[in-house]
């Protein structure tokens, strides 16, 4: 029996926080690659890490995804589903993951070329779904989420090599300057921040409501804003911001009476499939990292 050794690029989870330079592309496709995106949004993406299109869905189609979301949160048996995510203090969903699994609508959604087109612009290659979700930060009190690097958890616990990946974030209701937005910092991107501590057994279980293992020190993160400041997201519903997977971003609480949908769409390269975990005790289950590597078509 052959056992494969896959070098760990971006160590983390040890016992002191470390800063590398990313070792891998940003746009992995070249400026010859079909897609949605035109060439200077590409060359955007790679400069800041992340890129909006203010309306990537008309109205008509959100509200087609908002009733989805919708019959998905007040439905029973998804509720009592081990990847439905209850917020602590209001007990209501705040995420629902493998949503393309559970629901068609959804799936529709991740095959659609304007979404999954772009995917494959930016990661040069086929893709796969490593997570999808849907987020809902109801009005007065939701909870929000502290800063971290997806790469940094996706590499320590689900085993993502490279930094061959990239979300979407899908506006289902408006994103207000007050509701809980999504904040990034620009250029980010370009550091891997290898947090320090060691990964808790089933650490899943808490940091889906509160990041704890693998977030950065208040000096790094002081440092990396100092660098590279911070942007707010806000627009529109049918509005989308890709970002790449080790952008340095976080949302607060939304205490305002303005519920912020959205649903969440990570692609991962086909030939930057998940091996065993590089700094975790066990895999996460696979509606949070999967395991299943067929191409979206």
């Amino acid at each position: 029996m052959t056992t494969t050794t896959v070098t760990d690029l971006y160590p983390s989870r040890g016992a002191t926080e470390v800063a590398v330079p990313r070792q891998d592309p940003v746009v992995w496709g070249s400026p010859a690659t079909p897609g949605p995106f035109p060439a200077g949004d590409l060359e955007a993406f790679e400069r800041d890490g992340f890129l909006t299109v203010d309306q990537l869905l008309p109205d008509d189609e959100v509200a087609v995804y908002r009733r989805e979301l919708e019959r998905l949160v007040t439905d029973p048996a998804v509720r009592a589903d081990e990847r439905s995510i209850v917020e602590p203090r209001s007990e209501e969903i705040r995420s629902v993951f493998e949503v393309h699994r559970i629901s068609e609508v959804f799936a529709s959604l991740v095959r659609d070329e304007r979404v999954v087109g772009r995917a494959r612009q930016i990661l040069g290659s086929d893709v796969y779904v490593h997570q999808s979700r849907i987020n809902v930060k109801p009005g007065f009190g939701a909870g929000g989420f502290y800063w971290h690097s997806d790469f940094e958890t996706w590499h320590a616990e689900d085993g993502l090599p490279r930094m061959r990946t990239v979300s979407v974030s899908i506006a289902l209701t408006e994103n207000l300057a007050t509701n809980g937005g999504l904040m990034i910092m620009p250029g980010s991107h370009r550091t891997f921040l290898g947090c320090a501590g060691a990964t808790p057994k089933d650490n899943y279980k808490q940091s889906l409501q509160m990041q704890d293992a693998g977030t950065p020190s208040d000096e790094a993160l002081t440092a990396l804003a100092g660098e590279h400041g911070i942007k707010l997201f806000t627009g529109r519903a049918g509005s989308a911001t890709w970002f790449d997977c080790n952008c340095m971003h976080g949302s607060g609480d939304n205490i305002t009476p303005f519920p912020r949908s959205n649903v969440f769409i990570v692609f991962n390269s086909v030939d930057n499939r998940a091996v065993e975990p590089f700094a975790a005790p066990v895999r996460r289950p696979e509606y949070i990292g999967a395991r299943d590597f067929t191409p979206v078509r």
